[in-house]
């Protein structure tokens, strides 16, 4: 066997310093490995034990005069003990979205302490509704956006004057279109008593001062047809001298024409018996 010749004192230095370097790197994997384990260790009993919804205390509803954390727990399903993070914000949200009176929902897991934060805006009830269901002629309410309320969600709403406008054949294709003419509500006249839908989808609305207003169908034209009304409710109380609308149709929104009624018959050239022509505004 050949004897290896002695290493030079620089040498045998540099081999200890690498073996040095190795053994404090094992040193450190281990400790490394011992941290992971630990904290892995802590943050599974932290999930099973620490966040844990226990009872209702941590189902916190602000934002809403109408709903409690009672409404949001039978609407949500929520059982308990429930893992924070086992739940769903955004299934939470459609489930509340649909059972209950509210307009907009914001769910959140807090962890510190754990709870559900439910943020809410209660939607409010702006006319009276009617709809054909499969069960036959259906009474509820319309929040301002045209959502369908039903009668239980709508006498929860605080509005009182929306029992002074009813909205009739109401149905989710139209609901846009019913939208539109509620956000138009002051401008068209606050004495509008009436929006109704028929079935071949021509929309009319019904007014103390304007009679009824045939919109004509829902289309482009809608949103021009609603400017043109606005503006003949402002300039007719000075063009017709006190004479009370009975109709206005703006199926042609460039030529609208207003039913006037019929003066005194002492008034008229033409004699008793004639019938009351539409003027062309």
């Amino acid at each position: 066997m050949v004897k290896q010749p002695p290493l030079s004192p620089g040498a045998e230095r540099r081999r200890q310093l690498r073996q040095q370097k190795r053994h404090d790197r094992l040193r450190h994997s281990w400790r490394i490995l011992v941290f992971m384990s630990v904290a892995i260790g802590l943050g599974y009993g932290l999930l099973r034990q620490g966040w844990i919804l226990t009872d209702a205390s941590q189902v916190e509803v602000v934002g809403s005069s109408q709903v409690g954390a009672d409404q949001v727990i039978a609407a949500t399903g929520l059982r308990f003990p429930q893992p924070l993070l086992g739940l769903q914000p955004q299934a939470m949200a459609t489930a509340i979205e649909g059972a209950l009176p509210v307009e907009q929902v914001q769910v959140s897991r807090l962890m510190a302490p754990p709870r559900v934060r439910v943020e809410l805006v209660d939607r409010e009830a702006v006319a009276r509704a009617q709809r054909q269901s499969a069960r036959g002629m259906e009474l509820g309410y319309v929040d301002r956006l045209g959502n369908w309320m039903s009668s239980r969600q709508g006498q929860g709403s605080p509005n009182q004057s929306a029992n002074s406008l009813v909205v009739l054949g109401w149905q989710q294709r139209l609901r846009p279109a019913l939208a539109l003419v509620l956000e138009q509500r002051k401008s068209i006249g606050p004495d509008l008593q009436e929006i109704r839908f028929e079935p071949g989808g021509s929309l009319w609305l019904k007014s103390t001062r304007l009679g009824q207003v045939h919109l004509g169908p829902i289309d482009g034209q809608l949103a021009r047809r609603i400017d043109v009304l606005q503006q003949l409710s402002q300039q007719l109380p000075a063009k017709i001298k006190g004479r009370h609308v009975v109709s206005i149709d703006l199926t042609d929104p460039n030529q609208p024409e207003l039913g006037l009624p019929a003066p005194a018959p002492s008034a008229r050239a033409d004699g008793p018996n004639a019938k009351p022509a539409a003027n062309r505004d």
